[in-house]
């Protein structure tokens, strides 16, 4: 694993913010002063240029890598750059955990994504702060390691598995006709070089990979509760179980409706009506009377409606002993079950002992 501190230039306003990132400022100083370009302290207070950008480089040293060769490399935005797009990265020395310079990277950053800002409205699509470099990096210094010397190498199984690797060495040995393969443990096969391949180890391995071999499948459920996420091996088996499902649902709905006071009414002269009374009105003789309607208020009255679903219609549901996947999905899938639910009933099946797999939950 290599990583490295670099400089992209050549942004459309879009880089750092000087004096939000203060190194940015500090490291295009120094690259300036490097290249014989002299900046005082009062030029360096008012510099401004928003077309620059401070990265972190990180690239994968891959086996066997020779001086000379290029690999791929990553940049990533730092400071608050808002898109590295049509920027350039100067040379940037890639250092490994030993402290030491092992490739060195330059050249023009590709994104992905994009991002458009208008006068009301901003879209952005990718993550246009980070982008890579194809081939943007050589290889300046080699790890030393010579396949070509070894006696004896060591097969890592991807997937470790005891009878996955014992049938590896089994397949070797075979095709040797000698005992040359050994599985050490269930994640490497130890392979020692013949007496009649010797100083070809790179062709014994050409044709050990050529080999074919049926890889051990495990029985396993792999479950995600973040995203309710179900993966099942096609060698999951269930014993006799039956299973009853059911969610007691209760729904209340709030519909608040207005009261509205009665409309005014006019009373007759000769009416004595408690609520007449004298008031001041624009237009009329002082002191007329004015007929109101009985005294009411504008008020909410509550309307609720709660509704009760106990899911009565789902039956028990029984699986006979050693179904196969298929039928294992179409005995949950009659319960008319979630994700969510079917995740809990898994694990109910699994505690109740007739789960024939191992569940992993990540």
């Amino acid at each position: 694993m290599l990583v490295g501190y670099g400089i992209v230039v050549g942004l459309n306003t879009t880089g750092d913010t000087l004096t939000n990132s203060p190194f940015t400022q500090q490291s295009l100083i120094g690259m300036l002063e490097r290249l014989g370009v002299a900046i005082d302290a009062t030029l360096a207070a008012t510099l401004r240029p928003r077309n620059v950008a401070a990265v972190m480089v990180t690239a994968t040293l891959p086996a066997f890598a020779r001086q000379g060769a290029r690999i791929d490399v990553s940049v990533s935005a730092m400071g608050d750059a808002t898109n590295l797009q049509g920027g350039t990265l100067l040379v940037s020395p890639l250092l490994g955990a030993d402290g030491e310079v092992y490739a060195v990277a330059q050249g023009s950053v590709a994104i992905s994504g994009f991002s458009a800002t208008g006068a009301a409205e901003r879209v952005t699509r990718g993550t246009p702060t980070s982008g890579r470099i194809a081939n943007g990096a050589i290889v300046e210094r080699e790890t030393g390691f010579q396949l070509a010397s070894l006696k004896a190498v060591n097969l890592a199984l991807r997937n470790p598995d005891f009878t996955t690797a014992r049938r590896m060495a089994q397949a070797i040995n075979t095709f040797a006709r000698q005992n040359i393969a050994t599985a050490t443990d269930p994640g490497t096969v130890g392979v020692t070089q013949p007496d009649n391949r010797q100083g070809d180890i790179v062709g014994l391995i050409t044709d050990i990979e050529q080999l074919l071999v049926e890889p051990d499948s495990i029985a396993r459920v792999v479950i995600d509760e973040k995203s309710g996420t179900i993966v099942m091996g096609d060698r999951v088996r269930v014993n006799t179980v039956a299973i009853a499902q059911g969610n007691l649902t209760i729904r209340i709905t709030e519909t608040p409706q207005v009261s509205q006071p009665n409309a005014f009414t006019t009373l007759a002269a000769s009416t004595q009506a408690p609520t007449t009374t004298t008031q001041t009105v624009p237009g009329q003789t002082t002191g007329a009377p004015v007929t109101v309607a009985p005294g009411g208020a504008t008020v909410t009255v509550p309307r609720t409606n709660i509704e009760v679903d106990d899911q009565s219609n789902r039956r028990l549901t029984v699986l006979p002993g050693t179904v196969t996947l298929q039928e294992l999905v179409n005995g949950l899938n009659a319960l008319g079950v979630g994700p969510r639910d079917l995740i809990t009933i898994l694990q109910t099946i699994k505690a109740a002992g007739a789960l024939q797999a191992e569940l992993e939950i990540i």
